[in-house]
């Protein structure tokens, strides 16, 4: 927690200024019973108008000025949450951008947006409201057992005793709630994992017919959530009954004691109305600190969560002082054939978690201008070994290249920066067709927007569209099919000029013609970038220099096309299957 509280340094004055006003406020507040009972002591035994009516007027001072000096105080106390909130999910946002794949697979992006929405929301709610009163109700509470004492010692025992019985009660509720409130937000999590999975899954769901399977294992965790938040919520409910039962027992021991005084005449009735409303000012006070310890426990609760997702590390080391860009423009200079581009040295890799490797002894060299066709069965690792190139994960075993230099050996973005990709799943973002493609190159004028376009065949995609460039793209993409997506998202990789560029399944939606024009407008560039492409189809892949066959996480067949129909069974058997079924169009 104490990592959070740097963000509110922006914010000193307002966090100094929130408090301090509201302790103005308070002091008013303590005013006014002595005021009360200087009517009643002066004013109406005397039967003095005129100095009830003076006395009236300056209660009306008082309480004007205690809403100046309230709204001044939420004001600079709204002023330093926001501000505070802001910052941190600014910086949230940012850490979490830097966790590598591996990262973000362990601790899920469900958990991830709960963090950096609810969470954050709470932590704000709960700065609010202790920059307003974790100052002020301590301080009417102790301020109206002082005042006591001002106008009778005895009596103002009764306040002495009931405050550090008010606080253990308070206390040990509070040590019960915050571990409590941890665990309230676990559940909630598990909540937001099944809406996400529903909502991006929901044609799938339906399609199968397991809306009401779906819905029940909703509600199964949402009943969950519910219980624990009542069962949390029960406890916190205590404060206030606790408070008031405690408070009323306080008051009637006082009137029980004052009374005699009044009688015997040692304290007049002014002073004894005085003392229950700073006792009733108390009872108000206490139940405003029972909501903020309330609100306290779940910012507590939610701080922790949000600190352990900065105390995560990247997943990554990179070295300080390395310059990749020096390296690299030195090999832009190496034309010879003999040039590496990436180079496999047997490579093992295992996901988190995992006991088995998803890949094994995987040991190849490509050189430069090369295009590298990857195939095999679902799940043999694929996109796995093309995840390792641009180093979204790190190796367990062996090490891999890339124009010589270990991936491990870039400084941060260096690596990134050579390679285009383009993963399985197309992602097209908010804003404008323009906008999606300058995520490549935000320098890249209209030629080069146009010469992405027509390698891709994405060109007819933006000529149909009535705002060319400038067409919107809706959340997600979700106004383009599948199909205009992965040509967009292959435009984009190209923008970017990559020396090396994956295309992982991006070709997937895209018919055989379509498909066959994609790969000879990549064979057609100048013969520098170095391309892999990973596909299901043989067609795809027979025109490639090197194609690497995987089964089960290991290669299984290196060579070209011709080669592997002689020397590989996994992948005739491939080829054949798509020949009988009459998928296989010549390349």
């Amino acid at each position: 927690m104490k990592h959070l509280l740097k963000y509110l340094k922006p914010y000193t004055k307002e966090s100094i200024l929130a408090p301090a006003f509201k302790l103005v406020e308070a002091l008013l507040d303590l005013i006014v019973p002595i005021v009360i009972a200087d009517i009643i002591k002066n004013g109406i035994k005397n039967g003095d108008k005129e100095y009830i009516i003076a006395r009236f007027i300056f209660l009306i001072v008082l309480a004007v000025l205690g809403l100046a000096f309230s709204i001044t105080a939420q004001f600079f106390a709204a002023r330093a949450s926001v501000g505070f909130a802001a910052n941190l999910r600014k910086d949230l946002f940012s850490h979490i951008q830097k966790f590598s794949y591996e990262k973000l697979d362990m601790i899920g992006t469900e958990t991830l947006i709960t963090r950096i929405t609810g969470d954050v929301a709470q932590l704000q709610n709960g700065v609010n409201m202790v920059l307003r009163l974790l100052l002020r109700s301590p301080f009417i509470v102790f301020g109206a057992m002082i005042m006591a004492f001002t106008i009778n010692v005895k009596a103002a025992l009764i306040f002495v005793v009931s405050i550090p019985v008010l606080a253990a009660v308070v206390s040990a509720i509070m040590w019960i709630t915050i571990p409590l409130y941890k665990r309230v937000q676990g559940h909630l999590d598990g909540v937001l994992l099944t809406t996400r999975e529903n909502l991006t899954g929901v044609r799938v769901i339906r399609a199968f017919c397991k809306e009401e399977e779906e819905v029940k294992e909703f509600d199964e965790k949402n009943d969950a959530y519910t219980k624990m938040n009542l069962f949390v919520g029960r406890i916190s409910a205590l404060l206030n009954p606790a408070t008031y039962v405690l408070i009323s027992i306080a008051t009637c021991v006082l009137f029980w004691q004052a009374g005699d005084s009044v009688y015997t005449g040692s304290m007049e009735q002014g002073d004894l109305v005085a003392l229950y409303n700073y006792m009733a000012q108390m009872i108000v006070e206490l139940v405003k600190l029972a909501s903020l310890i309330i609100t306290m426990n779940k910012a507590l609760a939610c701080g922790s969560r949000v600190a352990a997702v900065f105390a995560e590390e990247s997943g990554m080391e990179y070295p300080e002082a390395v310059s990749a860009k020096d390296v690299s423009e030195e090999s832009k200079t190496e034309t010879s054939d003999s040039d590496i581009a990436v180079r496999f040295n047997h490579v093992s890799f295992s996901y988190e978690g995992s006991k088995e490797d998803a890949l094994s002894d995987i040991d190849f060299t490509v050189r430069t201008g090369e295009t590298v066709g990857i195939i095999g069965g679902t799940g043999c690792g694929k996109s796995t070994l093309v995840n390792l190139i641009p180093r979204f994960y790190d190796v367990t075993g062996g090490s891999i290249e890339v124009f010589g230099r270990d991936v491990k050996d870039y400084e941060k973005g260096g690596l990134i920066r050579e390679i285009g990709v383009v993963p399985q799943k197309a992602v097209l973002f908010a804003g404008s067709i323009r906008d999606n493609l300058k995520w490549g190159n935000e320098n890249a004028g209209e030629e080069e927007l146009a010469r992405a376009l027509e390698i891709s065949q994405a060109a007819e995609i933006v000529e149909k569209k009535e705002g060319k460039l400038d067409e919107i793209v809706e959340q997600g993409g979700k106004n383009f099919s599948g199909g205009q997506k992965q040509r967009l998202t292959i435009a984009r990789a190209l923008v970017k000029n990559p020396r090396i560029l994956i295309l992982d399944d991006s070709s997937s939606a895209l018919d055989y013609a379509t498909d066959l024009k994609l790969r000879r407008a990549i064979q057609a560039l100048d013969g520098k970038m170095t391309t892999f492409i990973v596909s299901q189809r043989t067609s795809s892949i027979q025109s490639a220099d090197l194609i690497l066959v995987l089964d089960d996480g290991r290669i299984v067949g290196t060579g070209t096309h011709d080669e592997l129909l002689k020397t590989c069974d996994v992948y005739r058997e491939i080829y054949d299957s798509q020949m009988q079924d009459g998928k296989e169009e010549s390349a």
